[in-house]
């Protein structure tokens, strides 16, 4: 191996390690929030797309967890939102963890990669440029990668909360 590679090789084991940490500490941080909220679920870590993902899944079928979630993903929002702030306050460094509560994120993605990919195709067969509803950060993601595979392109406009993404036609 070439000194490049031997860098680049311990640079990607810090950032997992780096990743991992941030998902220990939001799982920790998490344990202690089920607790005080008297709440029963299991914490899965993981590490994709260069990011920690943290999931609280429950073995009862998470009918309490849906509490966490609240109505259209706002509280499971705030909870990411304060998680990544636990994470911070602990390592110093912005987190771009992802937190999903009880499969509702993994569901959300599915069927916002079907829209995209939809909106997609509506754009090929008509030419003309597809508007969607206003989304967050995570939904505008989600169905810029499903356009992006489709083989178009897309983009943001409008200003938060009010942002959506519209797919142009190739």
């Amino acid at each position: 191996m070439t000194e490049g590679t031997t860098s680049a090789a311990a640079e990607g084991a810090d950032t997992l390690t780096r990743l991992e940490q941030e998902g220990e500490i939001a799982a920790d941080y998490l344990e202690g929030l089920l607790d005080i909220a008297d709440l029963d679920g299991d914490i899965d870590m993981d590490v994709e797309a260069d990011r920690a993902s943290v999931s609280i899944i429950s073995d009862t079928g998470g009918r309490d967890l849906q509490k966490l979630v609240g109505r259209d993903g706002e509280v499971l929002e705030a909870l990411q939102e304060l998680t990544r702030l636990a994470v911070h306050r602990e390592t110093g460094d912005r987190s771009r963890l992802m937190l999903d509560i009880a499969g509702y994120r993994a569901q959300k993605r599915s069927e916002l990669s079907e829209l995209g990919s939809k909106a997609a195709a509506e754009a090929k067969s008509s030419g003309e440029a597809v508007k969607l509803k206003p989304m967050t950060p995570f939904e505008r993601k989600v169905v810029h990668d499903a356009v992006k595979a489709a083989g178009l392109r897309s983009e943001s406009e409008g200003e938060e909360p009010q942002r959506f993404v519209v797919v142009l036609p190739a």
